[in-house]
């Protein structure tokens, strides 16, 4: 007989495991899919200041695995796997993974968002050789030597203030005139010596051998291109959200985030989306986390009426 779980949650970061927690300690038999390691996103973050209850801090991936911890002491299981399709259309629904295929009576998107990137040749062959979507993740390799962070939000202020204390040049190319990032980067990035600005700009091309030595910057407005040599590139453009093995079986909004209200609901019955999966004002650890608690609670009323 294949075991039916009362809920499936597919992706382990902060809104994921905050519904397994809530979840088991509601008595519901709930598993959680992830294709990494705990904390998503977050655990690629080195160190998160915004989270309540961490006077110091605490590095993201840390966090990610508290989270794991609590939620599995109280009986949440987890499975290391890639989630490739779902289908929600019957009351027992199912979710198609690499390894093997799992029912649960209800489900929780909580897959999150990954990095866009710029797009342009052999961007793909060049990661990890100069290529890299995560500052704290990898600015450490690139001490005393010279990077370009592309990006004006607030993810791209911080990485360029992180890389700034380590890199002896920081350019910042960004596409408009000013940041869009909160005015508590700008006066820091601003003062920083080793920090240029290249406004109005994008990078056009990516120069390489085996690894990056700089990079062609086009002045959107003139059209002139710039030569800069770098030893690394930080892409922080944006995110797009993980929604491809979904196969339309929710509905998505125009940028590819499930809709879901601040209930979680989806527009398929039984399955809630939470965190940076779905449509949302704000997209931090402290909002995924009420999201997962917010699940289970419709989660519960959904059980409650339909076995």
């Amino acid at each position: 007989m294949q075991h039916i779980y009362d809920m499936i949650i597919i992706g382990g970061g902060p809104a994921g495991y905050t519904a397994a927690l809530y979840a088991v300690r509601a008595g519901l038999d709930a598993l959680v899919i992830e294709r990494m390691s705990a904390g998503g996103q977050m655990a690629l973050t080195g160190n998160i200041d915004n989270y309540p209850g961490f006077e110091e801090g605490i590095d993201g991936f840390a966090l990610g695995m508290k989270m794991q911890k609590s939620a599995e002491r109280f009986g949440a299981k987890t499975e290391y796997a890639d989630v490739t399709s779902v289908d929600f259309s019957q009351k027992i629904k199912k979710v198609q993974s690499s390894d093997s295929d799992f029912y649960g009576k209800t489900i929780v998107i909580a897959s999150g968002a990954n990095p866009r990137e710029l797009g342009l040749p052999m961007e793909k062959e060049l990661i990890g050789k100069g290529i890299h979507y995560c500052a704290h993740c990898d600015g450490r390799f690139y001490k005393d030597k010279t990077v370009v962070v592309v990006g004006g939000g607030n993810s791209a202020a911080a990485d360029a203030l992180y890389l700034s204390r380590l890199a002896s040049k920081v350019y910042i190319v960004h596409r408009r005139d000013s940041l869009r990032a909160t005015k508590i980067y700008h006066e820091p990035l601003l003062k920083a010596t080793n920090v240029e600005f290249l406004w109005n700009s994008v990078v056009s091309e990516l120069v390489a051998n085996d690894r990056i030595v700089g990079a062609k910057i086009t002045d959107t407005a003139t059209k002139e291109v710039t030569n800069i040599n770098c030893d690394g590139i930080f892409v922080s453009i944006g995110r797009k959200p993980a929604t491809e093995f979904l196969n339309n079986s929710v509905a998505l909004d125009s940028n590819g985030y499930v809709i879901a209200d601040e209930s979680t609901r989806t527009s398929a019955e039984g399955v809630f989306a939470v965190g940076d999966i779905r449509t949302k004002a704000l997209r931090q650890v402290v909002t995924a986390v009420s999201d997962g608690a917010v699940a289970v609670h419709f989660a519960e009323e959904y059980l409650a009426e339909n076995t």
